[in-house]
């Protein structure tokens, strides 16, 4: 049985579907048709409704619940790996200055409408409503070429930003953890409910193994990643995967649905997201 399969070019999610999509595990049956996209084009997708299986923001998988169902390995959640808000250097302290007052009129670029950093970033600055969507690799040269005043940035640009000049205004995620107590759930794996139980348990069962192998052979995938991460360090890919898939890659556990539970009831308590009542995770 084949299936679709989408998620990002970047080294944690390369690092983690290797194993999968190139046999180096019994696939029990099953094989994958892949697709690579940023992850607000995987989310779009998910709305559309487009993938068996895909890489999504939590904030997205709020509006597509009711057709997809998490996978409880693959997820990006931990401590310290948040979107960070960042400006010019020159420019910190009238940026300050600005977010401190209720109509701050400051344009921001961000990753996409439906990612968590852009739910984080309602939670901590509701008045930043000028906004701009964009791909999350051109945020920094926007900054540098003054056609934004912020930068929301996710991803392996945590690692490049103060090369470019450029100065962190707030981690937000450790401003959720200080706020929660909880890991920032960033992104999961979700499969169509459609599909039969028996295929939803499957699957998350290969991931689970995908990762696990992973970690037991970190270099098996190195060609992979180097592919699709962009003329990226090999430094910094590593750091990248070391941040972004730890031990909710392999199984959520309570606390990983902890955190992603919390994200939930605050963001529909904040009106960030409908209501959700669909049971979100694999039985």
């Amino acid at each position: 049985m084949k299936l679709t399969l989408g998620f990002s070019p970047c080294p944690n999610d390369t690092f983690i579907f290797d194993a999968l999509i190139h046999n180096k595990i019994d696939t029990e049956g099953l094989s994958f048709d892949v697709s690579f996209d940023d992850v607000e084009t995987l989310n779009q997708k998910a709305m559309r409704g487009e993938l068996d299986i895909t890489k999504l923001s939590f904030h997205a998988f709020a509006y597509v619940v009711e057709e997809y169902v998490l996978l409880n390995s693959g997820s990006a959640l931990g401590f310290g790996v948040g979107p960070l808000l960042i400006c010019k250097k020159e420019n910190i302290n009238k940026i300050k200055s600005q977010l401190s007052t209720p109509n701050a009129q400051l344009k921001v670029g961000i990753p996409g409408k439906y990612t968590t950093a852009n739910f984080l970033l309602g939670v901590a600055y509701p008045q930043l409503n000028d906004k701009k969507e964009m791909v999350f690799s051109e945020i920094e040269d926007a900054l540098l070429n003054d056609e934004i005043d912020l930068g929301l940035i996710i991803h392996e640009n945590r690692f490049t930003y103060q090369d470019k000049g450029l100065h962190k205004v707030i981690d937000l995620g450790s401003y959720w953890e200080e706020l929660t107590g909880c890991a920032i759930p960033l992104g999961g794996i979700v499969i169509n409910r459609n599909l039969d139980l028996e295929i939803q348990q499957k699957v998350n069962r290969l991931v689970r193994k995908s990762v696990q192998f992973a970690f037991s052979n970190p270099k098996s995938a190195l060609d992979f990643i180097k592919e699709h991460a962009q003329e990226m360090d090999e430094a910094v890919m590593y750091k990248h995967i070391e941040l972004y898939v730890n031990k909710y890659s392999v199984d959520l556990g309570e606390e990983g649905k902890k955190a992603i539970d919390t994200l939930f009831e605050m963001a529909t308590k904040n009106k960030i997201i409908p209501s959700v009542d669909s049971n979100l995770y694999v039985d």
